[in-house]
């Protein structure tokens, strides 16, 4: 699967996490403070649920497209010029005042991270040996997770003091970072290295009948638990009666959980190593995380949220180290890029399920309710999911053959 046949870069490892770590606080901080400002404003769950959807639209939508350019186009340039670009136009937002403007331009920064994503989620298996990407997946993952447990915290503060453009000047300057990390780490995937690999491999999702699997059933569970991402701010605002900086420490506990899941989950992968395996425990995450969901909508008070929103957190970092795993030993190292972009695709896609349901409903029934209703309907899918997964993981076999009729080399099928 074209992982590295020397040692691990753990340089580049660290160098990629960190641009991910900051990029995610400004992405974060960028997302809470409009979201912030919007309900202060006195904007509804529609106005909500627009931006969400504005902010996911482009990753689910051009796939196709910035999967086939992460894989196809040079690594270190793709993150240099979408560096900039985000950087750009996130100095925009910060100047923009009408809601319609603001969509437009969050869409526009979503459609650059629609093509950093898939690139440096497929440079991570080329920077380490197959033994080292669980906990690789784990670093990256951690990294990616302090900058999002500090930005809701810090988007309710500087908020209150100072109104949305500053949270949002911040956000473009944390953009900078992926231009650095693209100069600096020496891992590339570059069409020319591997010209022929490029241009045989055509990779689709139904080949590999278990990673079809893993995408639809966390798709599924993300369809039916996703809505919760517009109710939030409005129980927790609304409903329990927090102020913004509550909602922001609130918020971050889910990630502090995910935090830790990761660096749990990636030193305990590599013991786990049947991909078969890792899906059926994807599921089982899933399905304990929208039992926290279930149990927050009892509570009378946001601060009794903490606990149920770690425990959700923990099982969220797990999944997320589990399907960086399974995608890398099981998609082509050529095709990694659409891989992980078909992936977030899906994703994206499922999510904005719920932010179409969740923002009507949030201006017709009450918040407390429709917490309950998202955690039962994440179960749901839990448990239509089940049998498909088990039956894909008994029935494991080999790695797909790619391309035109052309053989995998030796020594890339991964089986039980």
């Amino acid at each position: 699967m074209s992982f590295t046949s020397d040692g691990s870069r753990w340089g580049d490892v660290y160098l990629a996490a960190g641009a991910r770590g900051v990029s995610a606080c400004g992405d974060f901080l960028a997302a809470t403070a409009l979201a912030l400002a919007l309900q202060q404003a006195g904007a509804g769950g529609v106005a909500v649920s627009g931006l969400l959807l504005a902010a996911a639209l482009p990753l689910a939508v051009l796939a196709p497209v910035t999967g086939r350019i992460a894989d196809r186009v040079d690594s270190r340039k793709l993150l240099v010029v979408a560096g900039l670009g985000q950087a750009a136009v996130c100095a925009a937002l910060a100047f923009a005042e009408h809601p319609a403007l603001i969509i437009a331009l969050v869409a526009v920064l979503a459609t650059g991270l629609a093509v950093t994503q898939p690139t440096l989620a497929a440079l991570l298996p080329a920077m380490v040996r197959r033994e080292d990407l669980a906990k690789a997946s784990g670093i990256n993952q951690t990294a990616g997770l302090i900058g999002v447990l500090i930005a809701p915290a810090l988007a309710g503060v500087l908020v209150g003091q100072f109104g949305v453009r500053v949270p949002l000047l911040v956000d473009a300057a944390t953009y900078l970072s992926l231009v650095v990390a693209g100069l600096l780490i020496r891992t590339r995937r570059s069409p020319a290295a591997q010209p022929t690999a490029t241009a045989t491999v055509s990779w689709r999702l139904r080949d590999d009948r278990l990673v079809a699997v893993l995408v639809g059933a966390i798709a599924a569970v993300v369809a039916g638990v996703g809505a919760i991402n517009v109710i939030e701010v409005f129980f927790i605002r609304e409903t329990l009666g927090a102020s913004t900086t509550v909602f922001g420490l609130v918020s971050a506990t889910w990630t502090g959980g995910m935090l830790l899941g990761a660096l749990v989950f990636g030193r305990l992968g590599g013991r786990w190593t049947h991909p078969g395996r890792l899906v059926q425990l994807c599921l089982a995450l899933a399905g304990l995380t929208c039992a926290f969901v279930l149990a927050g909508a009892g509570v009378r008070h946001a601060l009794l949220l903490v606990p149920l929103w770690f425990l959700g957190g923990i099982c969220n970092g797990g999944i997320n180290v589990f399907t960086t795993v399974v995608m890398a030993e099981r998609v082509p190292a050529a095709a990694r890029g659409r891989a992980f972009a078909t992936m977030g695709a899906a994703i994206q896609g499922a999510g904005m399920v719920g932010y179409v349901i969740g923002g009507p409903l949030v201006d017709h029934f009450a918040p407390r309710p429709l917490v309950a209703a998202a955690g039962v309907a994440g179960l749901v899918a839990v448990v239509a999911c089940l049998p498909v997964v088990r039956r894909a993981g008994r029935e494991i076999g080999p790695l797909p053959q790619v391309g035109p009729r052309r053989p995998l080399p030796a020594g890339d099928s991964v089986g039980a």
